[in-house]
This record gives C-alpha cells, structure tokens and sequence, in this order.
C-alpha cells in the first residue's frame, strides 16, 4: 500500500507525508479523533469560518517541520533519519491529547489535567503499539534530548506549532494581522552550539512574528465574545458534574457520562479513564447540551441555550480589577429578577482575569545571529521600541453579567 500520500492543504498547498509510521500514526483513531476537535474552541461564534480542526493543524505542522530539516541539513546541521523521524512524530503527536473545544475541557471536568499531560499519555500508548518507534520523539517532546534546538522546535518561543497556528489561525478567521510569513521565517533558522538561531536578515520577520502573536491574541484568542462563550461552556460543564453528583441523571454520551460521574485528576488519569478520552470529542458536549437546555435545572437550561442560540452573557473588558460592589450589584439585579439563589446567580454573573505576554524573554530566547558570530537576544536586537514592551505580561479584568 502507498502511504506516501500528498494531502492538498489550502494554506500551503501539497502537503506530502514523510514516511509510513507517520502514515499510521495519522490512520490512527486517536489522531483521527482530531477531525472533531475544533482548533479554536469558541472563537466560530465570533469568527465565522473559523471551523477548521486539530487536525488541520497538526498535519501542517509536520509540513514546517520538513521544511525546517531541509534548510537546516543544507546549512551543514547534521540530523540523522532517526531524529528526523522523530522530529515528525513529535510535532505531529503535539496536540493530541485536547479534550472538546481544546481548554475548557481542562478547567471543568477534569481536575487541572493540561492537555500536554494528556498528550504524553497518548505518545506513551502508542510507542507500546508501534514497538517503541516513538521512544526517541518522546524525549524530544518532554525537552528532555540533549540537543536543544530539536525541542525547541516543538515547544519554544519560535516552535513550529506556533508557525504554524498564527498563519492558520489567522486565515481562517480572516484576522490579516496573524498572517506571518513562516516560510521566509523558516529559511532565517540555523543552530549554533545545539541552539536554534535566527541568521541576522531573519529579524524583521521575527518582529512581524512576535507582534503578530500580541495582535491575534488580543483581537482572536482573547476576544471578549468567545471569552465569554468559553466561560459559559466551562460553567456548563461544571453545573452537569454538580447535578450529576446529587443523583440527577443527566442525557449524556458514554465518554461523556464517564466524565461527570468521576473525579479526575492527574494522579488517577489511568489507561482505562484515556481510552474513554480517546472517544470524547465537540460532538459529545453539542449534543448534551441541545438536550439539556430542556432540563428543568435553571442554570444548566439557561447556560445552554445561551451557547446553542449564542445569546451569550454581556462582558466588559478593564484595565483595573473589578471592584467587589460592582460584582454584587449585578448578582442582586440576577437575583431578583430571576429569584435564584447566590450561589445560582454566580453562574451568570462573574469576573475574572486574562494576561497575555507576546515575547518571554526569561524563556528560552529567540537569538540573533550576526554575521560576526556573535548572539543576541531579539529585544536588543531589534530597533522595534515597542518589543521591549511586549516582554511585558499584560493584564486584563473582566466582568460577565446577562444582556437587558
């Protein structure tokens, strides 16, 4: 069977699969679970065509990626078939442990379980089916392999994730700003001492790169409309354990029902609660809440039909914390006009708090490499005032609370 397959990818044209295990690993059930995950969790609801999936970026990764050994096997760095392959593996297998709609999964029905963790489970799975053939791409994920650059390719402040999620992010919502120009910024890349670099003519594009972050978390990621659609979800998803855990027996798929019913943390995350995971996908949480926003509970009812019709909570944005009598004052209005309890009212009316950094400079830097040899790190080497500021974390305060 030919599992060399070209895949026609409308961001970067042909996409040719490396090798046959990365074939498999893609024919596999657990990525092909990816398909019903959407990449953007409830960003559609602001963005309309912003629908594409884990998958969708996965794959496009691994064409960076390719892309990457080729420029720097022809600038001289040696990369063996194996850590090659490994390289594939690695960032294929990245994301492959998100839950519905990507976060909120991890704030709700799980106790603090982050998706990476979940993705190591799923890596460590499948090394047991394929042989061991994940082993080396294993250490490369957890940063573990001695040689740097290849970690930093999956997970640094220039990964080929992020190459690869800002472009196509940014084309699928329309957002332009996102749009990077990976390719030319891929070409820039090349090591020194086992560490990624950036060649010096590289630096404009690095600039674009990392305000391009700053702009799509602010304007997409963090956008108060989906914000506000997340935390609805996340609230969804909380009242359904709580119901569930006082007897009431909620309408909810096998995975699902697996969920509510038990408390799971990082320490009892066994083989048998991912083989449940590995078959919960958006499906799972749409379905249950089209059925529950005919419960007779008035949280769990009113939360779903807010996020079936996107009829969502009113949310104002601030630069200082909100102050504790303006959350009150919302609660007593909800209170009164829906005679519901605090504890009730605290699912419709809430703050909370989103930061942003677009350059951590205490984190793996992003280097510059002058033609000199020597090796600077972004924010002086570039003339850009503002990078200095995006180093900066920045905080943003919320408050939701319904419309009328």
């Amino acid at each position: 069977m030919n599992k060399l397959k070209i895949l026609n990818d409308p961001i970067y044209g042909f996409i040719t699969i490396p090798n046959s295990l990365i074939f498999d690993l893609i024919q596999h059930k657990y990525f092909q679970r990816l398909r019903r995950i959407t990449q953007m969790g409830m960003s559609h609801l602001v963005y309309p065509g912003a629908n594409h999936t884990r998958f969708h970026h996965a794959i496009g990764c691994v064409h960076l990626m390719q892309n990457v050994v080729n420029v720097l096997r022809f600038k001289g760095v040696t990369i063996s078939e194996e850590e090659e392959e490994a390289l594939y593996v690695a960032i294929l297998l990245h994301d492959i442990g998100h839950g519905p709609f990507s976060h909120a999964m991890e704030h709700s029905i799980v106790n603090n379980v982050s998706h990476e963790h979940i993705s190591l489970l799923f890596m460590e799975r499948l090394n047991q089916e394929f042989n061991g053939s994940l082993t080396l791409a294993i250490q490369i994920f957890k940063g573990e392999y001695p040689r740097l650059f290849m970690c930093q390719l999956i997970s640094g402040q220039l990964d080929m994730d992020r190459a690869d999620y800002l472009k196509r992010d940014s084309f699928y919502t329309g957002v332009a700003e996102g749009n990077i120009n990976s390719e030319r910024l891929i070409t820039m890349l090349n090591v020194v001492n086992d560490a990624l670099v950036v060649e010096e003519k590289g630096v404009y594009s690095v600039e674009k790169f990392i305000i391009a972050r700053r702009l799509m978390y602010w304007q997409v990621y963090l956008h108060k409309t989906g914000l506000a659609a997340e935390q609805l979800l996340i609230r969804v998803l909380k009242r359904a354990k709580e119901l569930n855990s006082t007897g009431s027996n909620l309408q909810a798929s096998k995975p699902l029902q697996y969920f509510l019913n038990n408390e799971i943390s990082i320490h009892n995350f066994n083989d048998t609660t991912l083989d449940v995971f590995s078959q919960l996908d958006d499906y799972d949480v749409i379905s249950a809440m089209k059925a529950w926003q005919y419960h007779d509970d008035f949280v769990l009812s009113n939360l779903c039909a807010m996020i079936i019709n996107r009829d969502l909570l009113k949310i104002k944005m601030k630069n200082k914390k909100i102050k504790d009598e303006t959350l009150q004052k919302h609660l007593k209005a909800f209170k009164k006009t829906h005679n519901t309890s605090t504890e009730e009212a605290s699912y419709f009316v809430f703050t909370g708090s989103i930061s942003n950094q677009a350059y951590q400079s205490t984190k793996q830097n992003i280097n510059i490499l002058y033609k000199s040899g020597k090796i600077v790190d972004i924010v002086k080497a570039s003339d850009h005032l503002n990078l200095k500021t995006l180093s900066k974390p920045v905080t943003k305060y919320y408050i939701c609370y319904p419309k009328g």
